[in-house]
């Protein structure tokens, strides 16, 4: 592996070497400058699992820790980031109950909270549905992200959420209550105007302004690793040439890409950020 000058770390990324490029992608990440990346878990339904308890999304998980060793060993150090995606909720209400739907998806929140608490994955993902809902399953789905906020304040872990465009302002108060410091609860595609921690897809137009500002933010490409939707929602490359990008035309200096790439992501998750 060639020495790297940066850090250059994706923020929430999926790898998929079933259903799309795999490790071709990480490939492309690694030779454009990444070094990191945070390996978020798919949605059940992508891996053709269908959840009838907490513990069937073991399957899911399992599968996300296996690539993420298969990653570790292409020079790239990928971050397990496992949970229940808040649009599950919508599926599983095809097939039981909304009760029962919740049941399922807090059981999967708690069924990921082992791995980040024997140190297999370093953080959890949860949210709400981003697009339109009954006031019903808006409600039902605010339970179980305040259940996954339980479950990140007692795993001492970070958590992403998925969820409408906007601020979230009212998920402060939520994390407030919890116990989780907001610097912890991350917006994955998010915007400045969140209270929250930003993570911001890699050509926000804000960000030259953020790194001026020293606001504390992350980048991430959500590249879905999906041969049917190539390149969404932005390719594997696109964190580490944005960055380089940033650091060519002077928006961004040394300093800069260490704290957003480096000391940021080891504030939010616990992690170490080495380069060898």
């Amino acid at each position: 592996m060639k020495s790297r000058r940066y850090p250059v770390t994706d923020d929430h990324i999926h790898i998929d070497p079933v259903n799309g490029r795999g490790l071709e992608a990480v490939k492309d990440f690694y030779r454009a400058g990444g070094t990191h990346l945070f390996l978020v878990s798919k949605p059940s339904w992508s891996l053709s699992v269908h959840p009838a308890s907490g513990a069937d999304y073991a399957t899911v998980f399992d599968e996300t820790v296996r690539i993420a060793g298969l990653i570790n060993e292409t020079g790239v150090v990928a971050f397990p980031v496992l949970g229940v995606h808040p649009a599950e909720i919508t599926h599983l209400t095809e097939r039981m109950s909304l009760a029962e739907a919740v049941d399922t998806m807090k059981g999967g929140i708690d069924c990921a909270a082992r791995y980040v608490r024997e140190g297999t994955a370093v953080a959890l993902k949860s949210g709400r549905p981003h697009y339109e809902v009954s006031p019903e399953l808006l409600a039902a789905s605010n339970d179980v992200l305040m259940h996954a906020l339980a479950c990140a304040a007692d795993c001492g872990c970070a958590l992403q959420i998925h969820a409408e465009t906007g601020p979230c302002n009212d998920v402060i108060e939520m994390a407030r209550h919890a116990g989780v410091p907001a610097g912890r609860v991350v917006k994955h595609y998010g915007s400045p105007d969140t209270p929250l921690h930003p993570s911001l897809i890699a050509k926000h137009e804000a960000i030259p302004d953020l790194i001026r500002s020293g606001r504390p933010f992350t980048m991430e490409s959500d590249y879905m690793d999906e041969n049917a939707r190539p390149g969404a929602v932005i390719g594997p490359k696109s964190v580490p040439r944005y960055t380089n990008k940033l650091l060519e035309s002077g928006q961004m200096t040394g300093d800069d890409c260490f704290r957003i790439h480096a000391e940021t992501i080891e504030d939010v998750y616990g992690v170490t950020i080495v380069l060898d």
